[in-house]
């Protein structure tokens, strides 16, 4: 569960700059926020990439049996 906290805090931390922006029209902090943006969306794909690595190696280590074909 920590990379769920890992976001959590992660947009916690960029808080103040999205109030700055969008309640008191500091341009500045919009640049702030566009970056805060970029920085979640590289983490997001870090996630990704790990939960697909996760599921890719728990799928080949199954009991050994081959997967069992649709039935027609």
């Amino acid at each position: 569960m920590s990379r769920f906290s890992e976001l959590t805090e992660l947009v916690q931390s960029f808080e103040k700059d999205f109030i700055k922006f969008y309640e008191k029209g500091n341009k500045s902090a919009g640049t702030r926020v566009r970056k805060a943006m970029n920085d979640l969306k590289r983490k997001a794909q870090e996630i990704r990439k790990e939960v697909q690595e996760i599921k890719a190696k728990d799928k080949g280590e199954g009991t050994g049996a081959p997967p069992a074909s649709p039935a027609m």
